[in-house]
């Protein structure tokens, strides 16, 4: 059996080696009809942050303004041929809810969850972006309208009991997220902690903030529900 596994795995790393991944990455795609080249929509990919620097200024009693300047190392390696050349540069505007709590006089944890939407794109071989700054406004214009509508969509009651424990909560479903009136993306928040984001896959519902599966299910399950 173990010969038989180890000769199973030199074929994958075989044919994973000989695989043109910069045709994949670059070939043209299509999302709700529209195209599009680079990692296909559903996968994901993980990074480490080196010690960085954030900069805070307090604008009014509830804004802030921020900066984070630092080098992000993907985990593990690029396959060979995939990606983009060096020199490519991106613009993007982020949405998120940063959640933090004080430990001591000197450090908080922090967790920071939302989405990032691409305004623009620099080819390493071009000097100049894929949109003008006018653009740009006009996109993020258009996706901060989406966010509004999103936040006037009606949010989906969660209330469960699991090992003991009773959440009670709601998610909310994503821009773009919702077809033939069921949603298969939203943003959920429970004993009024956010928790990330929930979206269904051929293989059920899958959340990168809650490793137990089992919970995953659970919210998936009242969120299939409401909508029946």
């Amino acid at each position: 059996m173990a010969t038989l596994t180890k000769k199973r795995a030199a074929t994958k790393a075989q044919r994973k080696k000989g695989k043109d991944f910069s045709k994949s990455y670059n070939q043209y795609k299509f999302f709700e009809g529209k195209q599009y080249t680079g990692m296909q929509v559903g996968r994901s990919h993980s990074w480490y942050y080196d010690r960085g620097e954030w900069k805070e200024t307090k604008i009014t009693p509830d804004l802030w303004e921020i900066r984070y300047s630092v080098i992000k190392r993907r985990k593990g390696k690029a396959p060979e041929g995939s990606g983009v050349p060096v020199g490519t540069g991106y613009h993007w505007f982020i949405v998120a809810h940063q959640d933090v709590h004080k430990l001591n006089a000197n450090d908080y944890t922090t967790v920071l969850t939302g989405l990032k939407y691409k305004l623009a794109h620099k080819r390493a071989t071009k000097n100049t972006w894929s949109a003008t700054p006018k653009t740009q406004r006009k996109h993020l214009a258009e996706f901060l309208k989406q966010m509004i509508k999103q936040l006037s969509l009606e949010p989906v009651p969660i209330e469960l009991e699991f090992k003991g424990n009773v959440y009670a909560g709601e998610a909310l479903p994503l821009p773009e997220a919702c077809h033939d009136g069921k949603c298969d993306q939203l943003e959920v928040t429970l004993n009024s902690d956010h928790v990330g984001n929930i979206y269904l896959t051929d293989k059920g519902w899958k959340m990168k903030n809650i490793r137990d599966q089992k919970l995953v299910d659970r919210i998936g399950e009242v969120i299939e529900e409401w909508y029946k």
